[in-house]
């Protein structure tokens, strides 16, 4: 599964781990992340997340 980086802090969001801090399980891709969520660490909306290059 394609991991997404933050373009603000640089968060990887991995979809194998997932954010379970914020209620996302393992295994949830970024494109079924909530339209609300937000990076977990400096608050931005998922639209500036970009795929991570190889």
């Amino acid at each position: 599964m394609q991991k997404y980086v933050c373009n603000v802090c640089g968060y990887v969001y991995d979809p194998a781990i997932g954010d379970p801090d914020n209620g996302i399980p393992a295994g949830t891709p970024f494109e079924k992340l909530p339209d609300d969520w937000k990076c977990p660490l400096c608050g931005i909306d998922k639209k500036e997340f970009s795929p991570e290059e190889g």
